[in-house]
């Protein structure tokens, strides 16, 4: 509940701006308009069904838990992998943990203190003001995935209140028929390109098995200022990356996989 009041403004103005804009895009002569007029039902629907579904991923990525570290129980997660338990001693998993300084919580390697949530967040990438929510380990794959859903919303959008653009020979006419059109090309064109741009880094940082944060602060990162400048202890190569942060839903304990690559390395 209090992820939901903090960000309630945000979360209201991104529902009212959607609504507002397909409502738009339905009233005024644009493609979808003529193909309702011609009793072509398909392409409405199906614009409708992937904004409804833009909108359901919104509040499920921005509501959901992305990984908050409630005690310091959570801190030693149960493993599923045998040969990993057994990669390094309990001694050198410690080592690698430290007290929050806020939270005073046991913290996990990759994990960070977000100051806007107040709490730590495993695998911590970022806190998106646009969900009002951090993304972590467990609502990143969730993030992207709403990203892919939007790009296409919004893509659709674009077009779809370019085909309503009506040419006259005024300015002044023009800009009266065409007014609320493009508001609504406006914003579907400037979602556009902050999607396309937040797509396109994600799934460098997915392939790659790295987070914003790491890849921004490197140099203030404990356990990668031991690493090269083009080392990433994390990376297991594209394919079992992209299969690990799509398909692997369990926590997983990034000391033992940074113990393992480190000793392969020597």
């Amino acid at each position: 509940m209090r992820l939901f009041r903090s960000g309630c403004l945000v979360r209201t103005t991104h529902l009212i701006l959607t609504w507002v804009t397909t409502l738009i895009l339905f009233l005024h002569n644009t493609d979808l308009r003529k193909c309702e007029e011609r009793g072509e039902l398909l392409q409405p629907v199906l614009f409708f069904i992937v904004v409804l579904l833009s909108v359901l991923m919104y509040f499920t990525v921005s509501l959901m838990d992305p990984g908050f570290v409630l005690s310091d129980s959570d801190t030693q997660p149960s493993l599923e992998d045998d040969e990993l338990e057994e990669m390094i001693p309990n001694s050198d998993v410690s080592q690698r943990q430290r007290r929050c300084g806020y939270c005073f919580l046991l913290q996990p390697m990759r994990a960070r203190h977000c100051k806007e949530c107040k709490q730590c967040v495993r695998r911590y990438d970022h806190h998106c003001p646009w969900i009002e929510n951090c993304v972590g380990e467990r609502n990143h794959r969730w993030f992207l995935l709403y990203l892919c859903v939007q790009l296409l919303a919004v893509s659709w959008g674009l077009q779809t209140a370019w085909s309503g653009i009506t040419f006259v020979s005024s300015w002044r006419e023009w800009l009266i028929q065409n007014c609320f059109l493009l508001g609504a090309l406006g914003v579907t064109g400037v979602f556009s390109v902050v999607v396309v741009l937040l797509l396109c880094i994600h799934l460098y940082l997915a392939a790659v098995n790295t987070t914003t944060w790491e890849f921004m602060s490197r140099h203030r990162i404990s356990y990668l200022k031991t690493c090269d400048s083009e080392e990433n202890p994390f990376d297991r190569g594209l394919i079992c990356n992209l299969w690990d942060f799509f398909c692997v839903c369990r926590t997983v304990a990034w000391e033992r996989v940074y113990s393992r690559r480190s000793n392969s390395a020597v």
